[in-house]
C-alpha cells in the first residue's frame, strides 16, 4: 500500500516513517520547500515539496496514494492568534481532504491533537467524550486544530471520506531535529534550574504513538477519535526522569502559577515591542499551569498502541540530541 505522509520530517512524522517502512509500506512524504527534511536522509522514500495551503501541491502530493497520514500542523504559539497557524491547520486540513476526496484515498488517518480533548485529573484523566477546555486560553493553534477536526469528523459522517482521527499527547522520542520536546531536556542538561513549572501533560514515545497511527489506519474505526499517550506525570515527576537521564540534579521547587503568569505576561510585551518571539507568552504560561491528563485506554484497547516506558522514550530522545549535536554533553 502507498501512504503518503505529511509532515514527515517532525519529531512524529519521522518515527511514523520509520514504522511504515518496517512494515513494508510504500512511503511518499510531503515537505515544506524550506525543509531540511534531515530525519528522513538515506530512506527509502519519495519526496515531494510544496505548501500545505496551496491546493495544487497537496493534490499532486495525494495523486496516487491510497492512504494519507496527515501529520503537519503549525505548532507556532507565538503571535497567538496568527492567521497563518489557522490558515496552515485548517486550511491545510481542507486541501487534504479535497484531495484525498478527488483521488479516491481509501483512509485517512488525520492527526489533531489531545489539546482538542477536555483534559481531566490524574484520578479521573480526560477520554475521548470529555469536551474540550480551552474556548478561552487566546491561542490559534488549540482553536485551529479543534476545527480541523470537527471539519474531519463532519466528512465522515457525510460520506466523502473514510477517516479517523488521533489525538497525540506530549512526546518524546529520537528524530526530534526541532528539537521539539527534546528542547526541555537540553536546557535542562545545560541550566540545571533550581525550578520546575506547575502543572503536569500525558505523555508517551512518539514511536509508540506512531505504532498507534498505524494501527488507526488498519483497524481503527471511522469517525472516531483516538487518544495517543501514555503516563500522567505532573512536572516535577517528568523533570526527575529527564535528570535522572542526563545525570544532573533534579529541581526540586515549584514555581508558584501567579509567578509563571507573571513571566508570561512579561514575554508577551516582550513580544509586542521587540517583535520577536518570547520564549513564553501569558497564553502558554496560562495553559502551562494546567495538569492536562488523559487516559489512552481506548487506542490500547482497539489499536493495540504499546506503552513503553516514559524513562525510555527520554532517553531515546537524550541519545539522539547527544548524538546529533544538540548538546555538549
Amino acid at each position: 500500500m502507498k501512504a503518503l505522509v505529511t509532515g514527515a520530517d517532525g519529531l512524529l512524522g519521522s518515527n511514523l516513517v520509520r514504522e511504515l517502512l518496517a512494515k513494508d509500506y510504500e512511503i511518499r512524504v510531503f515537505l515544506h520547500p524550506a525543509s531540511r527534511s534531515t530525519t528522513l536522509d538515506g530512506l527509502p522514500v519519495e519526496k515531494m515539496s510544496g505548501d500545505l495551503t496551496a491546493a495544487a501541491d497537496v493534490e499532486a502530493a495525494v495523486k496516487g496514494c491510497e492512504s494519507i497520514f496527515h501529520v503537519a500542523a503549525s505548532t507556532a504559539m507565538w503571535p497567538p492568534r496568527d492567521p497563518k497557524i489557522t490558515a496552515v491547520n485548517v486550511g491545510g486540513t481542507c486541501n487534504v481532504l479535497d484531495s484525498a476526496e478527488r483521488c479516491g484515498v481509501k483512509r485517512l488517518v488525520h492527526v489533531g491533537s489531545a489539546s482538542s480533548i477536555g483534559y481531566g485529573t490524574k484520578e479521573n484523566p480526560g477520554v475521548e467524550e470529555t469536551p474540550y477546555k480551552y474556548a478561552d486560553f487566546g491561542l490559534a493553534y488549540f482553536d485551529s486544530k479543534l476545527k480541523a477536526q470537527k471539519i474531519v469528523m463532519q466528512r465522515v459522517r457525510e460520506g466523502r471520506i473514510d477517516a479517523v482521527v488521533v489525538n497525540p499527547t506530549f512526546m518524546f522520542g529520537a528524530y526530534d531535529s526541532t528539537p521539539s520536546s527534546g528542547k526541555m531536556i537540553v536546557k535542562l542538561a545545560s541550566m540545571k534550574p533550581p525550578f520546575y513549572p506547575p502543572g503536569g501533560r500525558c505523555f508517551a514515545h512518539a514511536a509508540d504513538v506512531a505504532k498507534g497511527m498505524i494501527g488507526a489506519l488498519e483497524k481503527g474505526r471511522a469517525g472516531e477519535c483516538y487518544i495517543l499517550g501514555n503516563r500522567n506525570m505532573n512536572m516535577k515527576e517528568i523533570f526527575e526522569v529527564i535528570a535522572k537521564v542526563v545525570g544532573v540534579r533534579a529541581p526540586k521547587i515549584e514555581i508558584p502559577a501567579a509567578l509563571m503568569l507573571a513571566a508570561g505576561a512579561a514575554g508577551t510585551v516582550y513580544g509586542e515591542l521587540t517583535r520577536k518571539a518570547p520564549e513564553i507568552n501569558f497564553e502558554m504560561a496560562r495553559s502551562s499551569c494546567v495538569g492536562a491528563y488523559y487516559s489512552a485506554a481506548k487506542a490500547v484497547r482497539e489499536l493495540s498502541m504499546p506503552q513503553t516506558p516514559v524513562e525510555t522514550a527520554v532517553e531515546d530522545s537524550w541519545r539522539w540530541l547527544v548524538d546529533n549535536g544538540y548538546t555538549d554533553k
